[in-house]
């Protein structure tokens, strides 16, 4: 059975079940606005408000089959059966309508329903449902409906079988179908066996209110939900493999294609032999499977390949992919070859890899073309390295190198451990994890500090709870009259705060926009009985709840009652509606320009300023910014009336409306807004204009790379983008001025002349320095002493640079011929200093080497360096130890 058959007939059992139909929700994308997660990871994830109770279902019951990414075991990928980066989770989910029984006859019934009757046909011999020991009502359901005996029912401890989110929250015991492969997979009855009995879906009773979590399953259970609900998971790769009579995920139908053409590239065979050899090279090929499908669907959803976060997991999954196609022997760029096979299978359920492919593909190959630059300057990197190692006598390269080959140059820690083994060595891996643990909380402290908010959203639920949503009246007013709800600091109720200290404030309702969609918090006032905040920043940490973080300019505020009179700063909201318009005018005149395939994949819009991101591989002409600019001010010169509707996203779909990537929208009502009608129509929530020209003037300031395959526009708009202009008029008057120019057009060539003529004039003061250095060269030959019959020489060069030093040192080398010599010169340009050591034949001959002598300056001098016996070059800190560094030269030569 075909894994797209499967997913079909899982989402028909439930959607068109005639006593209990669910709501079929398409798959949500894989990055979604949770602070707790880098993608979705599981298929109740965009379920979670429902199930928190921070908004209301839409419907009683849903299914979906959702799309997943999981990482944190990538190393083990290609090794097991079980371990995916992306799969695909079918669900069902209840919120308070059916539960244990309910979930229970419509799983038994799907899974051995007959395949001729539209079920999976799994025989029931080979089924074993688990539950959580002690859950005797699950035990009596699971006799009652599937007819089997006890000892066919399996009790797994809370490890096993009790699920929650690892916070305070809703939970339950669950109960699992497990799958009898045989023997050959593991002992009889041995329930922790591996691969024999394998778990394919997991049915959760939600049912308690966990008031403390210590993991998953040691949890402190206040009492019952008021609600319970059900959240299953079927994983749709386990059941193809099962289905289609395969071993493992990688052997299906949408996956296998990937190895079969990476066979015919590298001409190597999956599963020719038993060798390790060969077990090696399996894996690899399955590694290249699950990865190209992977880094596909998470281009495809909006990921661009980065350093940090969403970005660096794309890129390690791209590079790991690369890397183990040249382990198979493919040198040339293979993302091309590959990837286009996994979009025709993943292509049929999701169509928009055809519609948007030519971005997605221009991404990867954009990594790929960079990551094979990578293997040549890190391995180079890495080659140095080892070498110093070996050259201190050492056999471990430490875990800070480590870390550097991976964040600043892109080597994965596997590539650099395979490496290091190849050249005798091994890697400080515990200080490498080390320092990648450090940089991860940095990453999440940032994350969090981003978010505004706390970890714990208890409170803000709490108020929701008690007050409602907030009246949010953003899109219709500016001022309203609002009565408190609550005062916090640091996460705590409060009751007063006094003048210039800082709080949170919720109302029950508000004027002032929260920020989202790229676009900043209102500024503005509030003001109480005796004073008034500065609202300072605005957000949602909950759905529905408005939060004004506030600082008391006037008076003290004591909670009192009665309602606060709410001021958005008109200034303030008119420039950073015409920011967002703004935004919304580029984004559109970018892919008139480039082409549709130019999409925003970012945005941040103040008054005044704009920044868009967007997915390209090159950097923007001076000829493409100047059309981009024009085509963005006619846009503004031929006042296009601006509007917006409400629809739902399949409609807004249908209509041509652009959607940001990783944004999550309700289905049951987006916003449009448009401009000029088709010319720009895009899902967004922000404040915007009536009237283009309202934006008054877009003036693009910057254009730059953000990342492999991720290009930035930075723009001004309104009255700023007049100053902006007005301040480079005054700079071009003042340069007309002072190369007494009549017209600011013959600025170029003048500077261009100016700019010539500099450049000659260094060229002959560099040729009267060069002439003046060697000129010293003989002085320097002169002042050699004898060391054991050997010339040697030790000057100090004053304010040369390391290539003058270089230069001089191999003239006064030559002047020695066939005797024996040695020579050491130290600069001190700008600061620093420069020393090259150089020996010739004869020196060599008695056993000296530049490289040694080097070696031991360099300590004195507060640096280091390296070369070869002939000539070694390095660097200091410490300049007041030059003379020492000079005294000690015969010393070294008299002990070699």
């Amino acid at each position: 059975m075909s894994t797209a058959e499967i997913r079909r007939r899982f989402t028909s059992h439930f959607a068109d079940n005639p006593t209990l139909p669910h709501e079929n929700v398409r798959s949500a994308s894989l990055l979604l606005d949770d602070p707790n997660l880098l993608f979705v990871n599981a298929g109740m994830v965009p379920f979670k408000p429902y199930f928190l109770g921070q908004a209301t279902p839409p419907y009683p019951r849903a299914t979906s089959v959702q799309k997943c990414i999981r990482t944190p075991d990538i190393e083990e990928v290609g090794k097991t059966t079980r371990h995916g980066t992306f799969f695909e989770m079918c669900g069902n989910f209840s919120f308070g309508d059916y539960f244990k029984e309910g979930a229970i006859t419509l799983a038994w019934d799907l899974v051995t329903k007959p395949i001729a009757d539209g079920g999976f046909g799994f025989d029931e011999s080979v089924l074993y449902p688990s539950v959580l020991d002690g859950d005797d009502e699950a035990v009596a359901l699971w006799k009652r409906i599937s007819g089997l005996p006890d000892d066919r029912i399996v009790r797994l401890p809370p490890s096993e079988n009790y699920w929650s989110m690892g916070v305070p929250g809703p939970g339950g015991p669950c109960s699992e179908i497990l799958i009898d492969r045989g023997p050959e997979f593991g002992a009889d009855r041995d329930w922790d066996a591996g691969d024999r009995y394998l778990e394919f879906w997991n049915l959760v009773f939600m049912q308690d209110d966990i008031s403390a979590a210590r993991s998953k399953y040691d949890v402190d259970i206040s009492g019952a939900l008021p609600q319970k609900s059900i959240d299953t998971g079927l994983g749709l790769e386990r059941v193809a493999y099962l289905l289609q009579g395969k071993s493992n995920m990688y052997e299906t139908d949408v996956v296998f294609p990937v190895i079969e053409k990476a066979e015919e590239l590298t001409g190597k065979k999956y599963g020719a032999s038993d060798s390790v050899e060969s077990w090696e090279d399996d894996v690899r090929f399955r590694v290249v499977a699950d990865h190209i499908r992977s880094s596909m669907m998470l281009i495809g959803d909006g990921v661009t390949p980065g350093n940090e976060g969403r970005g660096y997991v794309l890129r390690r999954l791209l590079r790991r992919a690369i890397r183990n196609v040249r382990l198979l022997g493919y040198a040339d760029p293979a993302l091309p070859e590959l990837m286009p096979v996994s979009r025709d299978r993943m292509g049929e359920t999701y169509t928009e890899l055809h519609s948007d492919w030519d971005r997605i593909i221009r991404v990867a190959n954009a990594e790929e073309e960079t990551f094979r630059k990578t293997l040549t300057s890190g391995t180079q990197i890495f080659d140095l390295a080892a070498g110093e190692v070996r050259k201190g006598g050492g056999t471990v390269l430490s875990g800070a190198e480590a870390f550097q080959l991976h964040d600043t140059y892109g080597f994965p820690i596997d590539l650099t451990l395979e490496m290091a083994s190849e050249a005798g060595l091994t890697v400080d891996e515990a200080g490498f994890r080390g320092l990648m643990a450090e940089q991860r909380e940095r990453a999440k402290a940032d994350a969090k500090a981003k978010k505004g908010g706390h970890a714990d959203l208890t409170v803000y639920r709490e108020i929701l709870d008690a007050n409602g949503p907030t009246e949010w009246l953003a899109y219709e007013t500016l001022t309203t009259e609002s009565a408190p709800l609550a005062l916090l600091q640091e996460g705590r109720a409060v009751n007063a705060l006094g003048n210039g200290e800082v709080g949170e404030l919720v109302l029950n309702r508000t004027p002032f926009y929260a920020e989202s969609g790229g676009q900043v918090a209102d500024a503005g006032i509030i003001e109480f009985d005796g004073g008034r905040f500065e609202v300072l920043d605005v957000q949602r940490p909950v759905k529905g709840l408005v939060v004004h973080q506030v600082r008391v300019v006037d008076g003290e505020y004591t909670g009192a009652k009665g309602d606060l009179h709410a001021q958005v700063d008109p200034d303030w909201r008119l420039g950073a509606r015409q920011a967002h318009s703004g935004t919304h005018v580029v984004h559109a005149a970018l892919r008139e320009v480039l082409g549709p395939t130019a999409l925003q994949s970012g945005s941040y819009n103040r008054p005044g300023y704009l920044r868009l991101d967007f997915g390209w591989t090159t950097g923007l002409s001076a000829g493409q910014l100047q059309e981009l600019e024009e085509v963005s001010n006619n846009a503004l010169r031929a006042d296009l009336p601006v509007s917006w509707d409400y629809m739902t996203l399949s409609q807004a779909k249908e209509w041509g409306a652009i959607a940001l990537f990783g944004e999550t929208y309700d289905d049951s009502k987006v916003r449009v807004v448009e401009i000029g009608g088709p010319w720009s129509r895009e899902l967004c929530g922000g404040t915007h204009v009536s009237h283009s020209s309202q934006i008054g003037s877009i003036v693009i300031n910057g254009e730059s790379s953000v990342g492999s395959g991720n290009r930035r526009i930075e723009a001004f708009t309104g009255i700023e983008g007049f100053r902006y202009l007005a301040r480079e008029r005054d700079i071009v008057g003042q340069l007309t001025d002072v190369l007494k120019a009549t017209q600011p057009s013959e600025l170029v060539p003048r500077v261009t002349d100016l700019l010539e003529r500099l450049k000659s004039a260094e060229k002959e003061i560099e040729k009267v320095r060069v002439a003046q250095l060697l000129a010293s060269a003989g002085s320097i030959a002169d002042s050699a002493v004898d060391v054991d019959g050997v010339a040697v020489v030790a000057a100090r060069a004053a304010g040369a640079g390391g290539g003058d030093v270089r230069t001089l040192v191999t003239d006064v080398r030559a002047r020695f011929g066939d005797r024996p010599a040695v020579v050491v010169v130290i600069g001190d340009a700008d600061g620093k200093v420069s020393i090259v050591t150089a020996t010739n034949d004869g020196a060599r001959a008695k056993g000296l080497s530049a490289n040694d002598l080097l070696r031991g300056l360099s300590p004195v001098l507060g640096g280091k360096g390296g070369g070869k016996d002939d000539l070694a070059q390095g660097g200091g800190t410490e300049i007041a130890a030059v003379d020492e560094a000079l005294a000690l030269v015969p010393k070294l030569v008299a002990g070699a």
